[in-house]
């Protein structure tokens, strides 16, 4: 390798540990970022590097056409569109963790959602939170998934105002809506909670949405008319203080890798079985040892899909 070339990896190297210098988990904590992996001297001279620290240098959006390549947890995004900060029916939270960027699919998504929430009793609109990085990819904390700007976090926190300054979407959290361990929903949980799930469920583009299996037993009860879009209203572990919607690939997304779609039916028989689960754990049979937990490998660049070196280089 030439003098040049190594001068050039080592300024890179440089970079990527200065914007790595700690940072904010989900739950507020500060924490340490890793030491820069070695970078290698022959081949693709990015491919061992943790591919979170690589895309979580990136500050803004490739210049490229919109395009979502590989899965929802290994993955990347061009082209992606910032939402605002501030909208007539939305803020965006958090907003030192950047992560207001997403396919227009997932813009458009959130904003018409937010339209519907600002029509429900006690709603100005939607408190949107983590939708994805500037060019997707693995997030230096928290999310697995997120990585191809398909999915967003919204917030169960009903906005009552929304002109909040930056200081403030940092210090106010959301709510949680769970009781006795998300067996159930506890009494913050209202009819338009109901709807603006069901709305967000309806919209032809999302392919599941997240929720603490409480909500959707909830739900499964209270539904007095077309059940059909329970089906993409999925138990799962958390979120119980926002939802998680998820959409589909866009029609002839060459690249991007959709999840299995959800099991026939309304999946409501799934959501009491986790609900009997929360409140009678399964015992363990006799002698059973738990199976010790294998540490996750972080994702290098060279895992995620050809095109996602392009994202990054791409000014």
């Amino acid at each position: 390798m030439n003098l040049k070339k190594i001068l050039t990896l080592s300024a890179l190297a440089l970079a990527l540990a200065s914007c790595g210098g700690g940072s904010r988990d989900i739950s507020g904590e500060r924490t340490q970022a890793a030491p820069l992996p070695t970078i290698g001297s022959s081949g693709g001279a990015l491919s061992n590097v943790q591919a979170k620290r690589l895309f979580g240098a990136k500050t803004a959006g490739s210049n490229q056409s919109s395009a979502a390549f590989g899965g929802y947890a290994k993955g990347c995004l061009a082209g992606a569109e910032q939402l605002p900060e501030t909208g007539p029916t939305w803020q965006a939270m958090r907003l030192s963790r950047n992560r207001n960027w997403a396919h227009p699919d997932t813009i458009d998504m959130v904003k018409k959602l937010s339209q519907f929430a600002a029509q429900q009793p006690g709603w100005n609109g939607l408190y949107v939170g983590d939708l994805s990085q500037p060019r997707g990819g693995p997030m230096l904390t928290g999310h697995r998934s997120h990585q191809i700007g398909l999915d967003a976090d919204i917030w169960m926190l009903p906005p009552t105002s929304l002109s909040l300054s930056r200081q403030d979407r940092e210090r106010i959290s959301s709510i949680s809506m769970r009781r006795a361990k998300g067996a159930y929903v506890n009494s913050s949980w209202t009819r338009a909670h109901h709807e603006i799930l069901k709305a967000a469920a309806k919209d032809p583009r999302t392919a599941r949405i997240f929720v603490f299996p409480g909500a959707k037993v909830q739900m499964c009860d209270d539904e007095r008319g077309d059940r059909s879009y329970l089906r993409k209203i999925r138990p799962w572990y958390g979120h119980h203080y926002h939802f998680h919607v998820r959409l589909k690939c866009p029609r002839g997304a060459a690249g991007c890798v959709d999840q299995n779609p959800p099991p026939a039916g309304d999946g409501c028989a799934d959501a009491r079985q986790w609900q009997a689960n929360i409140l009678n754990p399964p015992k363990p049979k006799p002698g059973a040892k738990p199976a010790p937990a294998k540490p996750r490998r972080e994702l290098v660049l060279a895992d995620l899909p050809a095109q996602c070196k392009a994202v990054l280089d791409t000014k």
